[in-house]
């Protein structure tokens, strides 16, 4: 396979840098030691034979060379740390391709939601799922928006189409892909939700940045700001005559303002400081919280902006990564990122001693107001653009791990499916593929079959490549056409004993939920598996064959799994929707065997007491 070769390559280049950087890191370490023991060495002989001009020439010297060395320490290290998360994706991508992705930490789990209309049932969320294969996204939005792509159905096809040529594109684009998912797990606190920091840049302080505001701020600060250096200046000098004996030359014109002056000053602003206080702390809090994200959006966006694109879609995409001035999301947010980043020395001493000078608090209020005026309305928008290419660049990977598999065909006609070569997308090696077609007259497919021979996995194999369709991705198949509707399923049921549910119930609830939804005239995809098992056989199957008719006359299509054989009998009516298709089981030296192949027609082979007897139970043959 193509694919796990360049992965292994990759990760071996990788492998070797990573080496290459620590030893490097190593050298230099050791070169710091050197310089320290050298640099001692020398000073304390400089010492002792009092020769003061190269005592002092070799100790600025040891400080420069030991702030150089680690400058570039702490620029290998940033590197090596980027190197290591391009190395684990890599050797992620071939745990993936060898079937070990249900090991990867990330399953979707805080999407589960039992209630939706076949995300549960699909394991689109939680360990095995969907989610937990593909998912690339680190981004809480990108994250998101995946989850949004997986359980949103699409109004257009062209939408459908457009997304297919954008993960045709990225899929090809595996630098970008991964540099693009490196950057993203670099994000502090990747599960942090934005919309505080979303809400809070849609909210103005015009008051403070009034030209009067600003006018009488920057004055003061100025003023006191001065006058506090001749103040300071008059005590080092008197400081230096009186203690050292030195004297230091200071104009006149410092003596002119009296010491009270630049105090009184001092007093004044730290009374304006005390105005509203809280609202400027929380304005400053809020900044500093999101710094660190900001400054790794700053990165993904940068990064972003230097590729070009082909496709429609993204191309449109990268049209929202500048503002009306047109200038482009990675300098605004620069801007942003400089000013959270002042924001954080708030937590020094030096900080505390020239607030009440300079005003620092009310200086960054107003260029954080002022930056949220020009570019804090576009914030969420170029987010957005984040999170809609992680998501593509979570399908692309579907694409360039199995270029055999083909692009869907949308069908306009809503009631036609045809799958060439189905099969299961995480099953792996172990899938058996299916062919299948849906459409009139037949618009409902009755699947009988004993237990374990693959019905259920088969209707979720279905489900599950139409939620790839809907996403814009390839489907595991040779051949697959599909319409745009809407998707209902009834699989997985089970009882809800804080809400007092027993699993029969639950599943009628959901059954009510498909009908009802049908007669609101919306053509449904319906996959029912087993339905009404949690009654006696009797009113199983009438129930299922009025609910058969009633959805198949509402225009609708699906597919139902059962053990009724009797059910099979509605083929024949006259007005039947209904095609019988079947899976069997085999029997090699009294072992049970499957081969997990749809055949059409009723199946006439049960294998409920063979399974019985390997449960211990004792069943006398009459």
């Amino acid at each position: 396979m193509q694919s796990l070769k360049v992965y292994a390559n990759r990760k071996r280049k990788y492998d070797l840098l990573i080496k290459k950087q620590k030893k490097y890191m190593n050298n230099l370490i050791i070169s710091k030691v050197i310089i320290v023991i050298l640099g001692g060495i020398s000073l304390i002989s400089l010492y002792s034979l009092k020769n003061s001009y190269f005592f002092m020439i070799i100790a600025i010297v040891t400080i420069i060379l030991l702030f150089f060395l680690d400058s570039l320490y702490k620029n290998v290290e940033n590197k090596n740390k980027y190197t290591i998360i391009l190395h684990d994706i890599n050797k992620n991508s071939i745990e993936r391709l060898n079937g070990r992705w249900n090991l990867f930490d990330d399953t979707g789990e805080e999407f589960i939601d039992e209630n939706h209309n076949y995300s549960y049932d699909l394991d689109i969320f939680g360990k095995n799922s969907l989610f937990q294969w593909i998912n690339t996204s680190n981004s809480y939005m990108g994250r998101q928006k995946l989850k949004n792509v997986l359980t949103e159905i699409p109004k257009d096809k062209q939408d459908i189409y457009d997304r297919q040529a954008a993960v045709e594109e990225l899929a090809e684009k595996i630098y970008f892909r991964q540099r693009l998912e490196t950057e993203g797990k670099k994000i502090p606190n990747s599960r942090q939700d934005p919309n505080e920091l979303f809400l809070w840049m849609k909210q103005r302080n015009k008051r403070i940045i009034e030209k009067q505001v600003i006018f009488v701020i920057c004055i003061l600060s100025t003023v006191t700001t001065i006058l506090t250096i001749t103040l300071f200046t008059r005590i080092v000098a008197f400081l230096f005559s009186f203690l050292l004996d030195i004297p230091i030359f200071v104009p006149k014109i410092f003596y002119s303002v009296p010491y009270y002056i630049p105090v009184l000053l001092i007093v004044i602003q730290l009374i304006i400081l005390m105005i509203k206080k809280e609202d400027r702390m929380n304005n400053l809090i809020i900044a500093e919280r999101y710094n660190n994200s900001v400054s790794t959006y700053k990165n993904m966006l940068r990064y972003i902006e230097k590729h070009r694109f082909r496709s429609k879609y993204i191309i449109n995409l990268c049209r929202e990564l500048c503002n009306a001035d047109g200038e482009s999301s990675s300098k605004q947010i620069s801007k942003f990122s400089r000013i959270c980043e002042c924001i954080a020395s708030r937590r020094n001493m030096v900080y505390l001693i020239l607030n009440p000078i300079l005003m620092m608090d009310y200086h960054l209020n107003i260029s954080l107001e002022v930056w949220k005026k020009n570019s804090g309305a576009n914030f969420e928008n170029y987010l957005n653009v984040i999170a809609e290419l992680e998501a593509l660049c979570s399908l692309a990977v579907i694409r360039y791990d199995n270029p055999c598999w083909s692009m869907p065909k949308i069908e306009d006609k809503k009631t036609r499916i045809i799958a060439k070569n189905i099969g299961h997308p995480l099953l792996g090696e172990k899938r058996v593929c299916n062919s299948i077609k849906l459409e009139e007259p037949h618009e409902v497919i009755l699947i009988t079959g004993s237990n374990m021979s693959g019905k259920s996995t088969f209707m979720r194999t279905i489900g599950i490549n139409i939620i790839l369709a809907y996403a814009g991705a390839p489907v595991c198949a040779d051949k697959f056409n599909c319409p745009i509707i809407g998707l209902y399923t009834c699989m997985k049921i089970s009882d809800n004993l804080k809400e007092g549910i027993s699993s029969f119930y639950a599943e009628i609830l959901k059954i009510r939920k498909i009908v009802e939804t049908s007669k609101e005239g919306k053509p449904i995809l319906f996959l029912l598996d087993e339905i009404f098992k949690g009654t006696n056989s009797k009113d199983r199957h009438t129930g299922a064959k009025v609910l058969i008719k009633q959805l198949s006359k509402k225009g609708n299509i699906g597919f139902v799994s059962t053990h009724d054989i009797e059910l099979g009998e509605m083929e024949k009516e006259s007005d039947s929707r209904v095609k019988n298709y079947h899976f069997s089981e085999y029997y090699v030296d009294n072992k049970i065997c499957f081969d997990y192949k749809l055949k059409t027609g009723v199946s006439n082979t049960r294998n409920a007491v063979y399974l019985m007897k390997l449960a211990g139970i004792e069943i006398e043959n009459k």
